[in-house]
């Protein structure tokens, strides 16, 4: 039952990620995106990490997405000139280095086990992936890129507020 849950979460995940490549509406990706984020988290279930799920979804669906849809809203991808700018070329190479990524995740896929996976955390030297000791490292060793992240974050938020701004 867990390879099968395995499996279908991981083919919504993948059906999900084409289908944010492919649309041609920027909403729609967007909305693809969650999805993908929402199979991965399910994928952390099945693996028995609740935090890595809970954070997956809060974070990335919840708190990241909102960002990108205000992005998206503000600068008007539906606009004619932006519609005019579209290149072909583009989506072909991008096909290319799709079929090449492919490529060399097949072997890595095939090489790889879920039964050599630990599943606890108690099973993990050290206790490793456990919250305590992921707080302990993110409030400490990693403090200052946790900080200048968010910075970044602001920072983005600000330049696509005034070019935005700029245009209407």
């Amino acid at each position: 039952m867990e390879t099968v849950l395995f499996y279908l979460f991981g083919g919504i995940a993948l059906l999900a990620a084409i289908s944010m490549v492919a649309q041609k509406r920027v909403i729609y990706s967007a909305l693809s995106l969650i999805i993908c984020l929402c199979a991965i988290a399910a994928l952390y279930l099945i693996l028995e990490a609740p935090f890595i799920a809970a954070v997956q979804i809060i974070v990335y669906a919840g708190a990241i997405m909102v960002l990108f849809l205000f992005v998206i809203m503000l600068l008007d991808p539906f606009s004619a000139a932006i519609l005019k700018d579209k290149k072909k070329s583009l989506g072909y190479a991008g096909g290319i280095l799709g079929l090449l990524a492919l490529g060399v995740l097949i072997p890595l896929l095939r090489s790889y086990h879920l039964s050599q996976v630990p599943r606890n955390p108690e099973t993990v030297s050290g206790g490793i992936g456990t919250v305590n000791h992921i707080g302990q490292i993110l409030f400490s060793e990693y403090l200052l890129p946790f900080e200048m992240t968010s910075v970044l974050i602001l920072v983005a938020i600000i330049g696509v507020v005034v070019l935005a701004k700029r245009r209407s």
